[in-house]
């Protein structure tokens, strides 16, 4: 009897051992199921690749300076100010160019007296002539008195006009709403015409600046797109390349690109942290036709045909065969995928058809 039941005992165990077994199998299959890298072959990882940090600046940038010389008697501004087109921003010392505009009536005043005599003498002898008391060579040479005394007379008119603009040049207004960026001058400081005061930013449109490297400039094109994001308001924007520089900074080596925004968000300031992810316009292109940027560890070459491993719905994976357009910087440019096709990035070679795997996204 106690045989018997011991020998129960033993079968009973045993079928436990073999269920938990089974069960414990289970979990470690699943627990064996590897962890993937992915990425979903989308346009947006063409703009991923060409990031860049900028600064929002305004478009139109004005250094202003005063049309004549002369000593800075007030400055009515200060960096950071805001001004309305005709605000007086400066005002030199107009006494000099008062006097000078004196002058010119002076010179006029002089020139028409010269001119008055010129034409009273060439009435008198024009009458001698007609009557034969003098010779045709006296009359021309009282025409040409005239003649010159005439154009001595338009020339100090035009002086004497300058002179009069020239007394309205002592005021330095805006032409347009914006904001002083920089004033390098100060009251009591004698400047000369056109030398620069101060720099005023309109604000009416502004846009980002970025620096790209010389080596990447060449895939950068007037109109492509860019999606601008700004660190101090959290916001995204749409944006177009509207300026290329034509020469590197002798500096950076780098070329300044202007990137317009149409619908600026609200809080967008002068001054602002920007990045900028370009998308060249062959890229939206390709986009549309399946064309996506991956890492060149994506790649699994069997034989001839290059194929990247695609996650399906059911967590497990399969080979897609895809054709190769250009290869970059440890990236590679691939055609024939979706753009929903979550691929594999790293550790192609250590997959199967089949075989379920798990995603950063799962976990």
């Amino acid at each position: 009897m106690k045989g018997y039941k011991l020998c129960a005992a033993v079968c009973l165990l045993a079928m436990m051992n073999l269920v938990f077994a089974g069960c414990g199998s289970k979990e470690q299959e699943q627990e064996r199921a590897p962890l993937v890298k992915t990425q979903q072959a989308d346009s947006s990882s063409l703009a991923d690749n060409s990031s860049y940090s900028g600064t929002v600046r305004g478009r139109y940038e004005t250094n202003m300076s005063f049309q004549v010389g002369g000593q800075i008697i007030s400055r009515n501004v200060q960096v950071g100010s805001s001004v309305r087109a005709g605000d007086v921003l400066m005002t030199i010392d107009s006494r000099d160019v008062v006097q000078k505009s004196n002058q010119g009536d002076a010179q006029v005043a002089q020139a028409r007296a010269q001119l008055d005599l010129a034409q009273r003498n060439l009435s008198r002898y024009s009458q001698l002539y007609q009557e034969n008391a003098v010779a045709a060579a006296t009359l021309d040479q009282y025409q040409a008195n005239y003649d010159a005394a005439f154009a001595a007379y338009q020339n100090a008119l035009a002086q004497a006009a300058q002179g009069h603009n020239a007394m309205g040049y002592t005021n330095l207004t805006a032409g347009a709403n914006g904001v002083v960026s920089s004033i390098t001058a100060e009251e009591g400081q004698v400047v000369g015409a056109g030398q620069t005061v101060l720099t005023l930013v309109q604000t009416n449109e502004l846009e980002i600046e970025i620096q790209v490297p010389e080596n990447r400039v060449a895939g950068i094109a007037v109109g492509d797109r860019a999606v601008v994001k700004f660190w101090a308001i959290h916001d995204r924007a749409e944006g177009v390349v509207r300026e290329i520089a034509p020469m590197a900074d002798s500096a950076s080596r780098t070329y300044r690109v202007r990137v317009s925004v149409p619908e600026p968000p609200a809080g967008m300031q002068l001054g602002m942290t920007a990045n900028v992810a370009l998308t060249p316009k062959s890229a939206d292109d390709a986009g549309s036709a399946g064309t996506a940027l991956l890492p060149l560890s994506a790649i699994y070459q069997d034989g001839d045909t290059p194929q990247v491993w695609v996650v399906g719905d059911d967590h497990t994976v399969s080979l897609k065969p895809v054709t190769v357009e250009n290869f970059g910087d440890n990236q590679v440019l691939v055609q024939g995928l979706a753009p929903t096709d979550l691929v594999v990035t790293a550790g192609v070679h250590k997959l199967r058809a089949g075989q379920s795997v798990r995603t950063e996204a799962a976990d």
